[in-house]
Formats: structure tokens, sequence, C-alpha cells
């Protein structure tokens, strides 16, 4: 099966954070499931780490090298996902999430997060 980590799954799986759930843990580490993170999860580290957030002090290049070693895949973000942004329900005001959910329903495939916000969207979105 085909997962898209939401930037703080992948920010997780690469620290081994404790937050991360058993749940979340054996699909990441399923070698039948394909991952992949999205170029807007390294553009949204960037961003963040910039402005110095406690929970995004991290270097994006690094983030990325380290995925990208790791064997996920990279999602580059297209035109069709962002337009299909204007179609979501303003269930949750973060622009980055927002564009993720786009990319799952665009791509048929599955959005991995631990925001409970995130998964009130109907669609491919697994709460782990």
């Amino acid at each position: 099966m085909k997962f898209l980590l939401d930037t703080q799954i992948a920010i997780w799986v690469l620290i081994d954070d404790r937050r991360l759930s058993r749940r979340a843990r054996a699909i990441v580490n399923d070698p039948q499931n394909q991952l992949l993170f999205s170029v807007l999860s390294i553009w949204e580290i960037a961003i963040k780490s910039r402005l110095r957030r406690p929970d995004f002090l991290y270097e994006p290049r690094e983030i990325r090298r380290h995925l990208l070693e790791d064997g996920y895949e990279e999602l580059p973000v297209l035109g069709t996902h962002a337009v299909l942004v204007d179609s979501l329900a303003p269930i949750h005001k973060d622009p980055f999430d927002r564009l993720l959910i786009a990319q799952t329903m665009v791509e048929g495939i599955t959005l991995l997060t631990a925001d409970a916000t995130i998964a009130k969207y109907p669609g491919p979105i697994r709460k782990v």
C-alpha cells in the first residue's frame, strides 16, 4: 500500500520519537508498503525552522537526505494538488496540511497523520 507521511510523522520516524505510535511504526516498517514524503513537508520544515519553532528545529536538507537514503519516495507538488485545496471543507486552517490532504486525494494514496483535525477529512487518511 502507498502512504504519504505528514510532516510530523516524517520527522518522528527519522528521530525515532517516542510519540510515533506502534501502528505508525508497523506501517513504516512493513517492507510491502511504499512510503512517500512530500516536497511540501521539506518546505514546511524550512519555513518553520527559520521561525525557530521548537517542534521544527531540524535542517531541511538533512531531513530530505535522510528520507531519500532510507528509501522514501519524494512526491512533488503539482498544480492539480494546489487547485483541489479550494474544494476542501474549512476543517483545518494550516495550508501545509490542506495541501497534503489534496495530494493524497489526487494521487489516491493514504496520508498517515497523528493530527486528529486532519483525520476529520473524508478520503484516504489514516490517523496513527
